[in-house]
């Protein structure tokens, strides 16, 4: 009993040796810094939540993490209750196999979300209680979006490089053309960034992720206004730059 309590902390001072001190103190300097706005942000959110969809304001999952060591990680929930996971689990392994661009199922008025949930998810407010995991020492504010475990199933042995940085809430590949990007360039991306990791590297995708948001933003508007068009064929759009 006692060895089952103490590992959640084991583990997560486990991620905490891969993260170098000044990436943590960012963390919770920002944190501190915007504490005031984001839980006026998240209040609107979650009152937004229980007023529009009965069931619970939080959704909790699986994830995994640093080192592909499992966490469960916190959500607004945007889906209705009961939603079947089997949509985006196909959805996911087609995208990791066929290469095209990482669209997400909201593009396509996915009928599980909640009423407004797709502007929740596009607008990363739903990734809010994920600061929750960032003060346990799980994510940190920069890094590679967290995966859900069958996602792994999907996965190359090379794929695997991508859990060598401490998943974050934004990242390089969020401001780097996110859904414009095949699964083989987003992880192209989750490389570079650990390789290249340093406290400007984060400043910057920090500084670029308002205006990514926004322009993913305006490529669902976008998407959801050809859905219901037939297209001949689609080109993807390259990686926007690995630069920083």
């Amino acid at each position: 009993m006692n060895d089952q309590a103490g590992r959640p902390q084991q583990e997560s001072e486990a991620v905490r040796g891969g993260m170098p001190f000044w990436k943590r103190g960012l963390d919770l300097v920002l944190i501190l810094f915007l504490s005031p706005g984001l839980l006026l942000v998240g209040g609107f959110v979650a009152l937004f939540i229980k007023l529009g969809s009965p069931g619970p304001i939080f959704f909790r999952q699986q994830r995994v993490g640093y080192k592909g060591k499992p966490f469960v990680c916190f959500k607004f929930r945007t889906m209705r209750v009961g939603a079947d996971s089997d949509p985006h689990r196909r959805h996911t392994q087609d995208l990791i196999r066929s290469q095209s661009p990482m669209v997400k199922l909201d593009a396509r008025k996915d009928p599980r979300l909640i009423p407004l949930g797709s502007v929740v998810r596009v607008s990363g407010l739903d990734e809010l209680p994920q600061l929750i995991n960032v003060l346990r020492g799980e994510m940190s504010l920069v890094g590679p979006r967290p995966c859900i475990p069958y996602e792994c199933d999907a996965y190359e042995p090379w794929h695997w490089r991508r859990f060598d940085a401490v998943p974050g809430l934004t990242g390089l590949w969020q401001v780097s053309g996110k859904n414009r990007t095949t699964f083989d360039e987003m992880v192209h991306l989750d490389i570079a960034y650990s390789e290249r990791l340093s406290l400007l590297t984060d400043f910057k995708i920090i500084v670029r992720t308002l205006p990514a948001i926004w322009v993913q933003y305006c490529d669902m508007r976008a998407a959801k206004s050809r859905a219901a068009i037939p297209v001949s064929g689609t080109t993807s759009k390259s990686v926007e730059s690995y630069s920083l």
